[in-house]
């Protein structure tokens, strides 16, 4: 199991577009993910549009990602690139 923690940083957080970009990079790994919401303890799958939608991350929510498999070091490394980079958002 691998995990680290990140920040929503663009000012929209995450809603249709940058959750779909997340759903697409994280099913491209073979290992189990989920995103946990960490202000309400919640987590979801990160591959389930619906259930990442229903978490409502919004700018300023931390998060943590959670891997466990094969490719987990890659998938969690990723994904957080991914919510560092505001997905491709500007300010």
């Amino acid at each position: 199991m691998y995990k680290k923690r990140t920040t929503i940083k663009n000012k929209t957080g995450l809603h249709a577009r940058p959750a779909s970009e997340f759903i697409a990079m994280a099913s491209k790994f073979s290992s189990r993910i989920t995103i946990k919401k960490l202000s309400e303890d919640e987590d979801a799958n990160a591959k389930s549009i619906v259930m990442l939608l229903a978490l409502g991350l919004a700018q300023g929510e931390e998060v943590e990602i959670v891997a466990k498999g094969d490719d987990e070091v890659e998938a969690v490394d990723s994904l957080i690139a991914l919510i560092d980079s505001k997905f491709g958002e500007e300010e």
